[in-house]
């Protein structure tokens, strides 16, 4: 990965931080399932407790142009500045940027019980379970296309590194093994 978008979200009354950086995501996500690429990937360099206001698009210069081709932001584009596609700067350490998965939730909780694959007496000790075993990661909240709900994606950062590790990208950006330049 050589080159780099990067977007900078402009929150106002209108629409909070959180909200916007959400949306963007989103329509994010939607380009790269419409273009089935597993070569591009994001990283968020304000990265502290929460997401930040910068979203960096990580790619090869031609990936990147046939990504930005079409108006993917939309009504969205207002509340962004983007840059042109530019290049990695030297000497900069990569990290692979990730899904971390809850494995105990409420939705699961109600899928054992509707199921009967829980015994009543169970569910207590997988509710304080489930407390016990928060996260603490910044999260992207969704929403379904299919069914307009709304769930949350846990962001893991995993450690620097001084050399890139190759690899795909999901239809998010994410990837457990493949790193993007962190700068």
């Amino acid at each position: 990965m050589e080159h780099f978008i990067e977007i900078k979200i402009k929150p106002d009354a209108e629409m909070r931080e959180n909200v916007l950086l959400n949306k963007v995501y989103t329509k994010f996500h939607k380009r790269l399932c419409d273009l089935k690429s597993s070569g591009i990937g994001i990283s968020f360099p304000e990265y502290s407790l929460k997401l930040g206001k910068n979203i960096r698009v990580h790619g090869d210069e031609q990936r990147l142009q046939d990504f930005q081709s079409l108006n993917w932001l939309g009504g969205l584009k207002g509340y962004c500045d983007t840059s042109e596609i530019k290049t990695i700067p030297e000497n900069v350490v990569h990290r692979t940027i990730s899904r971390k998965q809850v494995n105990m939730t409420s939705s699961k909780l109600r899928r054992l019980i509707k199921r009967g694959s829980i015994e009543h007496n169970e569910i207590k000790r997988y509710k304080a379970e489930m407390f016990k075993k928060g996260i603490d990661n910044p999260f992207i909240e969704l929403e379904s296309s299919s069914n307009g709900n709304m769930h949350r994606r846990y962001i893991q950062f995993g450690e620097f590194k001084k050399v890139p590790a190759g690899g795909q990208f999901d239809c998010f950006g994410l990837s457990n093994t493949a790193t993007v330049p962190w700068f």
